[in-house]
Order: C-alpha cells, then sequence, then structure tokens
C-alpha cells in the first residue's frame, strides 16, 4: 500500500461521487481545501445514471405519447403512437451523456479533487483505505446512497425482477409489467410504460398509492391512471410470485387470490442505505435500525470527524437535498460554520402526471387549510388538463407552513411558495402578489384568495363598510 500525504492530513476525504459527495468536492476544493474522492463507478450516482436525469427522459418521451393519444381534447385527431422503444432509450442514454460531463472525473480533477477509482471503507480513526491507496484525512464525509430493496417474497427474486437501477437495461418494451409498490419511483415508471404502450399493473400494499402524501393526492393521480388504462390495485399485497421472467413469463400473486400473468416486474418498495462494509463500525459512526448513518443537524455523525450527507442519512432522499447536504458538510466540517439542515423547508415534487409536490408542514392541531381547485383555474381550463388542486397550510399566526399542489407544472409552482414559507409570509401577502395570467402559479395563489374573500367579504365587513359607504356618499354627491 502506499501512503496519501504521508505528512500532512488529507483536509476531506469522501466517499461516494453522487450528488452530496459532488457538491462537497467542487465546493471544498474551491475554498482551497485538499480534497479525494473515492468512487468506484462513474461519479454522478443515482441521479444521472439510474434516477432523475434517465427517468425524466422516459416520462418526456412517454407524455409525447400521450399527447399524440388524446389530442381529441383540443379538436385533432388522435392517433395510435408508434413507439420505438429502443429510440427511446437511446434517448435515454444521450441525456445521460450529454449531462455527464457536469460530474465526470476530469472535471473533478481540473477543480483539484483527487478522484479514486475504488471501493473505499474505513480502517482506523481517522484513516481510509481505497485500493492499495492509505488516506488519513482531517474530515471524512460518508455519501454512499443507497439502492433499491427486493424483498423477500416468495419467488419474487428468483423471477428476476427488474429495480430503478436495471429497469434501465431493457431494450423491448414489456407487453405486460407489474410495479410492486406505488411510491414516487412506481407512480413515475409505471405511467410512463404504460404510455409507452405496456399493460401496467401498479400494486401497492398501503391503502392508498403515494402513502406518503394525503388522500386526495391518490385519488386524483389513481383515477388519471385508471383513466389511462392502468390497473391500480391499492391495500394490495403481494404474497409469492411464479416463474422467471427471463425466460418466458411470471405470475405475481396477490393476498386476495388474483393471479397477474406479466413479462417484467419493476420492484419499488424502497431503498436501503448503502451502510455495508464501509467500516463504520470501526469507526464509531452510529446507524439507525434502517442502516442509515444517524447525523445531527449540522450532518455530523457520532464520530466528530465524520459528516454524511445524501440518500445515506435517509432524510428527505432527494437530488436537490443532496446537494444542500454537500455544502453544509464544507461549512460545517473545514470551516465549522454550524449551518443546520432545515429539512421541513425543502420541497419535492413527484413527476407523475398530473404532477405532485410538496413543502412544509401540512399536518397538525393548529395548522388549517386552505383549497383552491383546478377546474376552477383558468391556465388548466384553457391547457385542456383541468385536473388538480392547491392547498395552503397556515399556522395559528396566519403564516404560510406548507403547500402541496397537484396538477401541470406542480414542480416549478411549489418553488414560490417555498420562498414564502422561508420569507415568514401570510395569506394576505400570497393574495396581493399579482402574476401574469392566465398561468397555473395562479392556483396556489386563488387558494389564499378563496380565504381572503371568506375574510373581508363577510356580514361582519359589510356592517362595518355599508355606514362608511352612505356617509361618503353624502359626502361625495356632485349637489352637496
Amino acid at each position: 500500500m502506499t501512503e496519501e500525504n504521508n505528512d500532512e492530513l488529507i483536509d476531506l476525504v469522501i466517499i461516494g461521487g453522487g450528488t452530496a459527495g459532488l457538491v462537497a468536492a467542487h465546493g471544498a476544493a474551491g475554498m482551497g481545501a485538499s480534497v479525494v474522492m473515492v468512487e468506484p463507478n462513474h461519479p454522478g450516482g443515482d441521479c444521472l445514471w439510474t434516477g432523475c436525469v434517465p427517468s425524466k427522459r422516459l416520462l418526456s418521451a412517454a407524455h409525447a405519447a400521450h399527447v399524440m393519444r388524446t389530442a381529441q381534447v383540443h379538436g385533432i385527431t388522435s392517433v395510435e403512437p408508434q413507439v420505438d422503444f429502443a429510440a427511446v432509450m437511446a434517448g435515454v442514454k444521450d441525456a445521460q451523456e450529454h449531462i455527464a460531463h457536469h460530474d465526470s472525473v476530469e472535471r473533478l480533477e481540473k477543480a483539484g479533487v483527487r478522484v479514486i477509482a475504488e471501493y473505499g471503507a474505513f480502517t482506523a480513526d481517522g484513516e481510509i483505505t481505497a485500493g492499495d491507496d492509505v488516506l488519513h484525512y482531517r474530515k471524512a464525509m460518508i455519501a454512499t446512497g443507497a439502492s433499491p430493496v427486493v424483498p423477500g417474497i416468495p419467488g419474487l427474486r428468483e423471477a428476476n425482477p427488474r429495480t430503478s437501477d436495471t429497469i434501465w437495461e431493457l431494450d423491448e418494451l414489456p407487453k405486460r409489467l407489474v410495479v410492486i409498490g406505488a411510491g414516487a419511483i412506481g407512480c413515475e415508471l409505471g405511467q410512463a410504460f404504460g404510455r409507452l404502450g405496456s399493460d401496467v399493473t401498479l400494486v401497492e400494499a398501503a391503502p392508498r398509492i403515494l402513502p406518503m402524501l394525503g388522500e386526495q393526492v391518490a385519488h386524483v393521480v389513481g383515477e388519471q391512471m385508471r383513466s389511462e388504462g392502468m390497473t391500480v390495485l391499492e391495500g394490495s399485497k403481494v404474497t409469492g410470485v411464479e416463474g422467471d421472467t427471463a425466460s418466458g413469463t411470471a405470475t405475481v400473486i396477490i393476498d386476495d387470490g388474483t393471479r397477474i400473468e406479466c413479462d417484467e416486474i419493476l420492484v419499488a418498495v424502497g431503498r436501503r442505505a448503502n451502510t455495508a462494509n464501509v467500516g463504520l463500525d470501526l469507526v464509531d459512526v452510529e446507524l439507525d435500525e434502517r442502516g442509515h448513518v444517524v447525523v445531527d443537524d449540522l450532518l455530523q455523525s457520532s464520530n466528530p470527524h465524520i459528516y454524511a450527507g445524501g440518500d445515506v442519512i435517509g432524510k428527505m432522499p432527494f437530488t436537490h437535498t443532496a446537494g444542500l447536504h454537500g455544502g453544509l458538510v464544507v461549512s460545517n466540517a473545514l470551516f465549522r460554520l454550524r449551518r443546520k439542515a432545515d429539512h421541513d423547508k425543502i420541497p419535492f415534487a413527484i413527476f407523475c402526471d398530473p404532477e405532485v409536490a410538496s413543502v412544509g408542514q401540512i399536518e397538525g392541531d393548529d395548522i388549517e387549510r386552505h383549497h383552491f381547485d383546478y377546474d376552477q383555474l383558468d391556465r388548466a381550463v384553457t391547457s385542456g388538463t383541468p385536473i388538480g388542486f392547491a392547498d395552503l397550510f397556515t399556522d395559528s399566526k396566519g403564516r404560510l407552513v406548507g403547500a402541496t399542489v397537484v396538477g401541470t407544472t406542480a414542480g416549478e409552482t411549489i418553488n414560490e411558495m417555498t420562498a414564502r414559507i422561508h420569507d415568514g409570509a401570510k395569506l394576505r401577502d400570497i393574495g396581493q402578489m399579482v402574476r401574469p395570467y392566465p398561468t397555473f402559479a395562479e392556483g396556489a395563489a386563488k387558494a389564499a384568495n378563496e380565504t381572503l374573500r371568506e375574510q373581508y367579504f363577510s356580514d361582519r365587513t359589510r356592517k362595518l363598510t355599508t355606514p362608511v359607504l352612505d356617509l361618503l356618499g353624502k359626502v361625495d354627491h356632485p349637489r352637496g
């Protein structure tokens, strides 16, 4: 083995080259720190190679097919799209290649980061071994991400199911696809394959799809999926699988006895932190019951010299959250600035159709809900997509503390509400802002305006304003 920086500690050694690790590496190197990233695969992580980038490119292709199939809503003859699935997947790879240079080893090295293409593990406190290199660090960051879980359902593993990691290896569109799990990944990919032409059955063990969100969200999204021909089974548990998709047909068995034949199975029931074989037990890094690295608000682990960020800590496992974590680790680990991660004010979006986006606190004893349906939103009506709603949530002082938006461009609309929460805005602040007409951004504002209208245009208000109007009417009368 060789000793890296034998006489001098490395300021920051990062295990993992996903978003959190990339942001931390570029940030630390840009501030003049010595940085080593240990990543056995191409940098970019789940987001670039198996998550955000490929899924959104697939969803874009699926949307184009859906528009062709439903053009009659605009008075245009609908046509059944002829899907070249190989070309669709080539488009996915093109998008990845176009974006990959942002995360490349060359760009990291140009920024001053040394990249070691090996698996890394802690071998002693203050020491990480990666291949033939022994790295001594001042601070370390765990950014190893997470991987899809394949549950121990009898016959499932033997059926060679796909996950969000391996679905991109398909070169033919499956005629019949069963998706086990209807969270964000299951809903996005299930709907995409359905729109491209697969006969999709979505199976969710919880009482509703998108179980992390409210009942109305699940209803709107589920009804849209069913209208497109998907089978959506809620409160249905898969008890077994027979057959092998690699050699022919598999049969998925539901707890009520239903048997579903399929050509492919996609498992999307959750993800597990990649904390095995990293040597965390040797450096006293605590893990929770699900294997996530336990960190405080500063992203510091139980070992004061080791920080963690991204999916490996299990807090809001989204790319933009991982990016935030990367920046915070640089500030806190290297410069002791004590910047805290406020996960309660981080928005997220699910890119099914209609889109779903949410931020902040949406439940609580003192929380008040303000609602507006998109079938009354002019932009939604004129676009032919009057589906969805906006909910705003305020605390006992009338301040905006949360929002949920379901509808076209919900992922964009949520950004304004996030900024408003950070600013401590109240409903009247949202209602008084002028927005272009007609836009989808008006939807959330109208949720505020509905409540304000009830408050201002009430019998109580009229009892106060009517005498004033009578008096001013007499004063302003042209004849005095």
